[in-house]
């Protein structure tokens, strides 16, 4: 039986570029995560914040030219170099770069961060839920945690619609696996069970991309991008809109 180990991006981190962060799909994601970030009271001042499974970091990036100090850190050599390439094109001066996983993150680091991101990592670990407490090791008391994970209820949900009831039915396992599919889809009550068995209190939850997936003519993505933005950030804090996120985006406090 083969052992699930975490994923690396080395060798399609250009296809990523294109497909995800340069796609309507990484607007809409960048703009949601944005907005629901610079409302807390944390980032009213300069802050520093630990980017885990950062990637390509355009978040961190947005961040560090807000004047927050931003450590990215990834598993993935390709992804880092291209944030390193965009953060000296944009002279970002308050940013640094780790290739290290999580676990040896949290086991060899003595710096606790009173802002840590998890964005679109959870979903590709051979551990999720062990993930979990690695990170509220790294938190500052009292910290925040935004942790963003693929929704497996969305894609049930979403794959139902497009009439894939093969695929929905061998529960999405597939012979040939798509490069840039996440390779565990998360229940979402499952991972809020494990923030607060670690010690976490859920503060906000937010759908990401609550109905740009689900449109069936897929160029009004792009055509009509502006007023579907506009709809998404709308409603994506209210149910039942939230729970249909492709992505789920919890906003959590730890333990003081």
């Amino acid at each position: 039986m083969k052992t699930k180990s975490d994923r690396s991006f080395d060798g399609i981190a250009a296809k990523f570029q294109h497909n995800i962060y340069n796609s309507t799909k990484g607007k809409v994601r960048q703009a949601v995560l944005l907005r629901d970030l610079a409302e807390l009271d944390i980032l009213r001042q300069p802050t520093q914040i630990l980017d885990v499974g950062a990637g390509q970091g355009q978040l961190s990036l947005a961040l560090a030219a807000q004047g927050h100090s931003v450590h990215l850190t990834d598993i993935s050599a390709d992804m880092l170099q291209i944030a390193q390439q965009q953060a000296q094109q944009q002279q970002l001066a308050n940013v640094s770069f780790e290739q290290i996983g999580l676990a040896e993150l949290s086991s060899s680091h003595q710096k606790r961060y009173p802002l840590i991101l998890c964005h679109a990592m959870l979903e590709w670990l051979a551990e999720p839920e062990q993930a979990i407490l690695q990170l509220k090791r790294l938190l500052a008391p009292g910290g925040i945690l935004s942790l963003m994970f693929y929704n497996k209820d969305a894609k049930r949900f979403g794959n139902i619609l497009f009439g894939n009831f093969d695929y929905v039915a061998a529960d999405f396992q597939v012979k040939k696996k798509v490069s840039l599919n996440p390779q565990q889809p998360l229940v979402p009550t499952d991972v809020e069970k494990w923030c607060k068995q670690a010690g976490f209190r859920l503060l906000q939850k937010t759908g990401v991309r609550c109905f740009h997936d689900y449109l069936r003519d897929r160029a009004l993505q792009q055509s009509h991008f502006d007023q579907l933005l506009a709809l998404e950030l709308q409603y994506n804090r209210m149910e039942p809109y939230a729970s249909l996120g492709r992505y789920q985006h919890l906003l959590l406090k730890a333990d003081a």
